[in-house]
């Protein structure tokens, strides 16, 4: 179960996605999973857990609402995943303990099938999403 793993946000898809499709089989031993340069996702694993993954930064900006993808990338270009039970629950939890809200909880099935997502920032501004599928 991938319950954690790094995403990075990118405003170059293909660029990236070539770069890591050829350095991390050979780095990390990784096959890709899911994805390709097309985008707007792509996910390697290494011994059944997920290693990285990338996704377009305008994505994320328009579901975090940011309007401005360029500030959003100078801001955003590492999120931290954290695969949950429930988002509702983990928001709340989160938001009781200092986390400020960047996008409620929402179905995102343009993302992946029985995807549910919500995002916080931690209270150094560190992008947080939670997800269920």
């Amino acid at each position: 179960m991938d319950a954690l793993h790094p995403r990075l946000l990118t405003t170059r898809f293909a660029q990236s996605f070539a770069f890591y499709e050829a350095v991390l089989p050979e780095l990390l031993g990784a096959t890709l999973m899911r994805g390709d340069a097309a985008g707007p996702y792509a996910h390697w694993d290494g011994d059944g857990q997920g290693i990285l993954s990338l996704f377009d930064a305008g994505m994320m900006a328009a579901a975090v609402g940011s309007v401005d993808v360029d500030a959003a990338k100078a801001r955003d270009s590492v999120i931290f995943i954290c695969r949950v039970a429930d988002v509702d629950s983990a928001l709340a939890l989160c938001l009781r303990h200092g986390a400020t809200l960047a996008a409620d909880a929402a179905d995102r099935p343009q993302w992946g099938p029985n995807l549910r997502t919500a995002h916080v920032r931690d209270p150094d501004g560190v992008l947080i999403e939670l997800q269920s599928y």
